[in-house]
């Protein structure tokens, strides 16, 4: 008889069926880019450094945000092209000599990628009581587009070089003044006397989303179950309810690790 312990599913417990608003996943993708030879772009205080460097070793990348664009493609129904844009904060290392410590500056990279997935067809308008009325949509666009959303692992940073001419064409992007502002001023998209190009591993998931309404079964309201615990404002009280991070003392052996399934010695 199989263990069914902790997964609530009784018949009996069955109440009703019921209506519910919900963004149906239409069509995803994921994707692992090994984005090579991108240019980081400083302001124009900044690049003195920058051409006084002889070597570069970068530190440090984090997405800043995306920007998406989705559109219909003509001629296909049901299908959207995803235009994201991708600005990375990249910090690197620069070096001046063989006895001089490194100094660490940011700058920002860009990247642009499309897909292109399924995400059905809607022609109406959805209104709802959150709208301004003082300033109604007065689009002649009857189509409900879908919602595309990307999600980013963490990037990894894997090896940056210097450039006294630009490694490829680079599309002209404007960067938004609100990233300008993370660095000081308005950047340099122009190319330089020297050039940082970085190397960086990315991992994404496209979604194309749709809001539908679903029939689903309901058992009953989520009640919760557990009280609320009070907390003391006294620092000690709570210091002793944390636990002895033994772990931390003794690092696991290697004979402790999980196997990897990797089939090494076998």
């Amino acid at each position: 008889m199989p263990d069914n312990e902790g997964i609530p599913v009784c018949q009996d417990c069955f109440k009703e069926a019921v209506c519910i608003d919900a963004m149906r996943i239409y069509d995803s993708c994921s994707d692992k880019d090994c984005l090579e030879d991108i240019r980081v772009l400083f302001p124009a205080a900044r690049q003195p450094m920058i051409d006084s460097a002889t070597n570069v070793r970068i530190k440090d990348v984090s997405v800043i945000t995306v920007y998406i664009d989705l559109q219909p493609i003509p001629f296909n129904k049901g299908f959207y092209s995803v235009d994201m844009t991708f600005f990375f904060d990249v910090t690197v290392e620069l070096f001046g000599g063989p006895a001089a410590c490194p100094v660490p500056i940011s700058g920002v990279s860009v990247f642009n990628k499309k897909v292109v997935l399924y995400g059905s067809e809607g022609s109406v308008k959805i209104f709802s009581s959150g709208q301004c009325q003082e300033e109604p949509d007065l689009s002649d666009d009857v189509r409900a587009l879908p919602k595309a959303t990307v999600q980013v692992a963490e990037p990894v940073a894997l090896s940056a070089k210097l450039c006294d001419h630009p490694c490829r064409n680079e599309p002209y992007c404007r960067i938004p003044d609100c990233i300008c502002q993370r660095y000081g001023g308005e950047v340099n998209t122009a190319p330089q006397r020297s050039n940082v190009y970085v190397t960086i591993g990315l991992f994404t998931i496209v979604q194309i989303v749709r809001s539908v309404q679903m029939l689903i079964p309901a058992y009953d309201f989520c009640v919760p179950e557990k009280e609320c615990v009070t907390t003391s404002d006294n620092p000690c009280e709570l210091f002793r309810r944390i636990d002895f991070p033994t772990n931390e003392f003794f690092p696991p052996r290697a004979t402790d690790l999980p196997d990897s399934g990797c089939g090494c010695g076998h």
